[in-house]
């Protein structure tokens, strides 16, 4: 699979069976996380990689209602960062712009393996805090639910994407 593969077939998926992650498949995603740009290769994203079946359902204690679709998830990883590991430029905090294209490359890495990988924001960071010994400093980002579409669920078709002419504009922003 190509990366333009992985762009066009990645989705998050909210219906999910375990299936057994290798090492291999925990290097690969380990290594998409690591190798991302960031400024002057600060690297400023920390991941906890969670695949104890008590850590994981220790964690079931964290999610917001309604997201009980997370516990049939292999692997759950917590991404956090912090400011000052990072660049910042006038009044710009680059952190977590660095962190989320980290978290993209570990999302088309899982979508190669033929897993699906879901950034959810339902989610208690004080909870994740407390049972991942988080220090205070750092912000819990997000944290990315990975699992197997699970056989016979319902095909999710993608969400709508806004048209091109809304995002995307040539030389200055035009209004719409």
């Amino acid at each position: 699979m190509n990366v333009h593969e992985a762009v066009q077939k990645r989705r998050s998926y909210r219906h999910l069976e375990k299936t057994e992650l290798t090492g291999r498949d925990l290097d690969l995603l380990i290594q998409a996380a690591r190798l991302a740009p960031s400024c002057f290769n600060n690297q400023p994203w920390r991941y906890i990689f969670i695949t104890d079946q008590d850590k994981l359902r220790e964690m079931h204690n964290v999610y917001s209602g309604g997201n009980e679709w997370i516990h049939g998830a292999s692997l759950v990883i917590a991404v956090f960062s912090r400011k000052d590991d990072d660049c910042v430029v006038g009044s710009r905090d680059y952190y977590q712009f660095d962190t989320g294209l980290s978290v993209g490359q570990v999302l088309l890495q899982a979508t190669e393996l033929g897993l699906t990988a879901h950034p959810v924001a339902g989610f208690s960071p004080k909870k994740t805090r407390e049972i991942l010994n988080i220090p205070e400093e750092y912000d819990i980002i997000t944290l990315i639910i990975v699992g197997k579409k699970a056989v016979g669920s319902p095909d999710e078709p993608p969400r709508p994407r806004k048209p091109v002419n809304e995002i995307i504009f040539n030389n200055r922003y035009n209004s719409i």
